[in-house]
């Protein structure tokens, strides 16, 4: 089950954190992985890492959030049965402290970067018959999360773009869905914490584990099982929905 052999495969963001173990768990299943960063070293890394495995993939740096290098990204290459549009950056802030800078930033890199691959892989996807669309979103597409305003913007975004895809070709046999995780134990998490919590990163990573009533983070490779199931055949029957995958955060903080 769940075998994606001769499927060929775009991760954007896809060097670190959820990106990279959905491109891991792609390969290792049979699919040739196109990874698509922003930082060409991360995506280099993760192909050495797929090819070690006896995988295949290539790594392209591309912007996402500039529309003429991802068109030309995706025209070298070619066939595409699944994209995934995984790329995003966080911001801390609120409506009223929010710059226009970081609004716009978060902005061009999260909704205009997924709308930018989803105008260049579209046309492909209906030439080849169909294939298969997993935006990443977020629980804060669905429930509000404090001093993330722009953020839960942009994953708002995802969510009814996903839906509006979902629609639009049905009948073009393109399914689109999108995943909301809650937080996820990656590099950036680490990462964040550090920069902005310096001196109290254990302290602050207990808080932020234990705001999913499961009582931790969850895991890149548990994101990427799901992932898996609903871009392969076995999820035939599911397109235009989110799926949480958030230890309980939507349903059981209260």
């Amino acid at each position: 089950m769940f075998k994606l052999t001769n499927k060929s495969v775009i991760v954007t963001g896809g060097g670190s954190g959820i990106g990279k173990a959905m491109a891991a768990l792609f390969a290792q299943q049979g699919a040739e992985v196109h990874i698509i960063e922003l930082n060409d070293q991360a995506a280099a890394d993760t192909v050495n890492e797929i090819t070690a495995a006896g995988g295949k993939a290539t790594g392209y740096a591309c912007d996402v959030s500039n529309q003429q290098q991802v068109v030309g990204t995706f025209t070298k290459i070619g066939k595409i049965d699944i994209l995934i549009n995984n790329a995003g950056i966080a911001h801390i802030g609120r409506a009223d402290n929010t710059s226009t800078e970081d609004f716009e930033r978060v902005f061009n890199v999260n909704v205009k970067g997924a709308y930018n691959c989803l105008f260049a892989a579209i046309p492909v996807l209906k030439n080849n018959g169909g294939g298969v669309i997993l935006n990443t979103a977020s629980i804060a597409a669905s429930v509000g999360i404090t001093d993330r305003f722009a953020y839960s913007m942009s994953k708002g975004a995802i969510h009814a773009m996903t839906l509006s895809v979902a629609r639009d070709y049905l009948h073009d046999n393109i399914r689109c869905n999108c995943i909301s995780p809650a937080r996820v134990h990656t590099p950036f998490v680490d990462g964040f914490i550090a920069k902005n919590y310096a001196g109290r990163e254990e302290e602050i990573f207990e808080k932020l584990s234990k705001s999913q009533p499961i009582g931790r983070m969850g895991k890149p490779e548990e994101v990427a099982a799901l992932a898996l199931y609903l871009c392969s055949d076995e999820a035939g029957f599911i397109t235009g929905t989110d799926y949480p995958i958030d230890g309980g955060f939507i349903t059981l903080n209260n």
